[in-house]
């Protein structure tokens, strides 16, 4: 058809791409506008094929959220439900049922998707690059959550918001990339307040197949700050945490 060359150049990136990777040992990658020479097209349907087999990814060189997912598809191998690179694209800002879109350009991995996806090729409006394939559908549903790693300078923090993934409230054919629709906890208006006071990024791992218990694990394992945002949490409450953790944090590397 029209668009079968567009299909076929993805097909050749991820083959590069996984090649490269195997080469070298790696286990995640980033990609990036500025980082594209003699690439006609920014690699959509081969970074979801990437990450559906197990390679971590962040976008605009998110080297961070590339080896948070990594890790976390590492840690759910084998459990139900899938995991992706995902960001915080708009907000359905009704106050009777209020929550978030998540989506993004090109790359959500379509091992969260909860029926099989469709193949499509569209222009990005944006990097002047040609039109790239990529795979659409919706995110399953269910419980999940987003974690960010983010750096403090004299230290990392894992932040983690636990989250119900819920149907799209309407169909939404204009929307050429996969998403999710999902309810943050405690609620979008204090969800939103405590991931900005925390430092949370607008780029994350979701999951659909860890709970936080496993991220705390981790986080206690590779001596990181936790930080969870669920269905109890005060946002009073978690800037006294934060306070409290930068004390620890000062006096524990005071004394190493």
């Amino acid at each position: 058809g029209k668009y079968h060359e567009n299909v076929r150049v993805q097909a050749r990136y991820e083959i590069a791409m996984k090649q490269f990777m195997v080469d070298g040992n790696f286990k995640a990658f980033t990609t990036n506008f500025e980082n594209l020479t003699g690439l006609s097209q920014l690699p959509g349907l081969a970074s979801q094929r990437l990450m559906a087999a197990g390679y971590g990814f962040g976008a605009e060189g998110d080297w961070k959220q590339a080896a948070m997912l990594r890790i976390i598809k590492t840690m759910s191998a084998g459990l139900k439900g899938g995991s992706s690179f995902m960001e915080d694209y708009t907000y359905h800002l009704d106050p009777s049922n209020d929550g978030v879109l998540g989506a993004h350009m090109l790359e959500i991995c379509p091992s969260i998707a909860d029926k099989k996806p469709r193949l499509e090729v569209h222009p990005l409006g944006i990097g002047g690059k040609e039109a790239p394939a990529r795979l659409i559908f919706d995110s399953a549903t269910g419980d999940a959550m987003n974690v960010t790693l983010i750096d403090l300078g004299n230290r990392f923090r894992l932040i983690v918001n636990t989250l119900d993934v819920v149907e799209p409230l309407q169909k939404m054919p204009k929307l050429p990339v996969a998403s999710a629709f999902w309810k943050p906890m405690p609620n979008l208006i204090d969800g939103a307040a405590a991931w900005i006071y925390a430092g949370g990024t607008h780029h994350s791992a979701y999951t659909l197949a860890l709970t936080p218990d496993y991220i705390e694990t981790f986080a206690e394992f590779a001596d990181v700050e936790y930080v969870v945002i669920d269905k109890d949490t005060c946002v009073n409450n978690l800037k006294k945490e934060l306070r409290w953790n930068d004390v620890y944090y000062l006096l524990s590397n005071g004394l190493k």
